[in-house]
């Protein structure tokens, strides 16, 4: 089996290990937590953002898609949803706090970086058996992960969906994150 099928057919569950280290490790600081909030807060923007252009087949296991999206953050990066994950990982554990915050938050996202790496390399081989020039063409002009400053013209106008289905859509990822703060929470109070 290819490695990349595997993380990106469990790339819900593979940060569990990560997660856990987190909440075992937590020892937040006052003057982090704020900072943290407004990284993770940052993160969940752009997920949603995203998520509001390429619809909720961003949760499927089946490497494709029906169409090449470009519109909105896809204009700026070609994977906005896995830069918004990275975020707000990084929130949570600058939120968290650590005995030794820098090696977390590097842990965290030398982690999200490998699995992403793999991740993006398996979808990019069927986007470009999809959608070949269409999609070279988008790949030569918006990088994978480090966005661009100004947006990519392109002729995608989907529309984004409305925030009542985009909730709808995100609510598992905001039960995940008040599961893990909670978890956070109950670990520094009474454990």
């Amino acid at each position: 089996m290819d490695i990349r099928n595997f993380f990106f057919k469990n790339r819900s569950f593979t940060p569990i290990p990560i997660a856990v280290s987190i909440i075992y490790f937590a020892q937040p600081e006052n003057q982090n937590v704020l900072l943290g909030f407004v990284v993770l807060l940052v993160g969940e923007l752009i997920r949603m953002w995203s998520v509001s252009y390429a619809g909720g087949e961003t949760r499927t296991t089946k490497v494709g898609a029906p169409s090449l999206c470009t519109a909105g953050p896809y204009g700026y990066v070609r994977n906005p949803i896995y830069v918004g994950n990275m975020l707000m990982y990084l929130g949570i554990v600058i939120i968290a706090g650590s005995p030794n915050l820098t090696l977390m938050a590097l842990t965290t996202m030398t982690f999200f970086i490998i699995q992403y790496s793999l991740i993006i390399s398996l979808e990019e081989e069927k986007l470009d058996e999809l959608f070949a020039s269409e999609y070279l063409t988008y790949k030569n002009n918006v990088r994978a992960i480090l966005p661009r400053f100004t947006r990519w013209k392109t002729d995608d106008d989907r529309t984004p969906l409305p925030l009542s289905k985009l909730l709808k859509t995100e609510k598992r990822t905001l039960q995940n994150v008040a599961f893990i703060l909670t978890l956070i929470v109950i670990r520094i109070n009474y454990l």
